[in-house]
């Protein structure tokens, strides 16, 4: 039998087409929900981070950890395990990773005018037409960004990347559903010996691509009965030893036979391939109202290879904890509106496992000590010595790691 997968256009009568599907074939759903939970009970990453992959905003600290990319490689992970089964129906973004290799999947978008979408929009959701247009484009921000991430298409709907592109608008419920279940009888979406094949290619480069993720590294993963192709899409400059390093993970995945390392197009271009550290913090946000020094700061850590994003203010800075939650702040304490300390006891109130490093030019001994009872990691004053301030957020890294290990 074949497996199903339906991506769709918000307000495209999915759910009455899947709730359908479902009761004509009597396939098994899996939603993004599933992939994601055994995502994360596999990785320990929680549900909400999996789930910003499927996201069009990425963190602004992803170009140093790579979390958008780690997430990706454990929800492979997870939908190739699923596809041990047939008779799956997947709903949602994750059917978009099942390579096109494996054959017995039938391909389903399900699309409509702009004007119908919004109609049904205001319908359900019980909203104003200008609040449906904005609801719709921002939804389908997130479909074109995963398609433009997965197969560098801007159109979501491109047909080229499915079996069937229903236009919702066009066809009632019933017809729909009896083109996607007529299709998915055909001989030509059955699982055979080879399709079965790809299936554990596909299971065994999600194998090997988590491996690598693990270790720091973003790579694009294939394999073929065992032998798995690593490609390298960003330049390196030792690019020998990081194809001996890329081998050496690969190689000890249980089912790997052989491993070849080859270059892929974006290799050429001007970004350089950025190995994952942890033992070093890519997660800092500097908060300082002085924008040439905190620029200036700001690029001599990421010198060091530690990410950082940078606020100007308190009010700002606030924001990038709820959205980002960096694991270290070097936070001043003078800035207009909201204060340093202010926002270090918000900080500790709501996040207390992000670490503060006070680094200011104006702070008294009554101010260090109140920085320290709320909760600081270290109490800095400007000019520092950026050796000492390295020091210090290096330490306050490990102390993450050990917070992290022992949970």
């Amino acid at each position: 039998m074949s497996v199903i997968t339906i991506f769709n256009g918000t307000f495209c009568k999915n759910e009455p087409v899947v709730k359908n599907v479902l009761s004509s074939t009597g396939y098994k759903l899996v939603t993004d929900n599933d992939i994601v939970a055994e995502a994360g009970r596999l990785s320990g990453i929680p549900a909400n981070k999996m789930t910003r992959a499927f996201s069009a905003r990425e963190s602004v600290f992803n170009n140093f950890t790579h979390e958008k990319e780690v997430s990706v490689a454990w929800l492979k992970l997870a939908v190739a395990e699923k596809l041990a089964g047939d008779e799956l129906l997947v709903s949602g973004f994750a059917g978009s990773l099942i390579p096109k290799s494996i054959s017995h999947v039938l391909r389903v978008c399900l699309i409509a005018d702009m004007k119908f979408r919004i109609s049904h929009a205001a319908a359900e959701q019980k909203i104003s037409d200008k609040e449906a247009v904005k609801l719709i484009h921002k939804q389908d921000e997130d479909r074109i960004a995963w398609i433009s991430s997965l197969f560098k298409k801007n159109d979501p709907w491109d047909s080229s990347l499915y079996d069937l592109v229903i236009p919702m608008d066009k066809m009632d419920l019933d017809k729909a559903v009896s083109l996607i279940t007529e299709n998915a009888g055909k001989d030509v979406v059955k699982t055979n010996s080879r399709s079965r094949k790809a299936v554990d290619d596909f299971l065994l480069a999600s194998k090997v691509e988590m491996h690598l993720a693990r270790e720091g590294h973003n790579v694009d993963i294939s394999a073929k009965e065992g032998l798995v192709t690593i490609i390298i899409n960003k330049h390196v400059l030792l690019l020998n030893k990081l194809e001996d390093d890329l081998k050496a993970i690969a190689r000890k995945v249980p089912g790997v036979k052989a491993v070849e390392t080859k270059v892929g197009e974006g290799y050429y271009q001007t970004d350089i391939y950025r190995k994952y550290d942890f033992k070093m913090p890519s997660k800092v946000l500097l908060v300082d109202d002085e924008r040439e020094f905190v620029q200036t700061l700001s690029e001599r850590l990421i010198m060091r290879d530690m990410g950082s994003a940078v606020a100007y203010d308190g009010e700002s800075a606030l924001n990038l904890v709820s959205e980002d939650e960096p694991e270290v702040m070097i936070l001043d304490l003078k800035m207009p509106g909201i204060n340093g300390i202010e926002v270090l006891r918000r900080v500790k109130q709501s996040n207390p496992d992000i670490e503060v490093i006070i680094l200011t030019g104006h702070g008294t001994e009554a101010d260090r000590e109140l920085c320290m009872k709320l909760g600081a990691f270290a109490y800095l004053q400007k000019p520092v010595d950026i050796e000492i301030l390295s020091d210090n957020l290096k330490k306050a890294n490990d102390k993450i790691r050990i917070k992290k290990s022992a949970k």
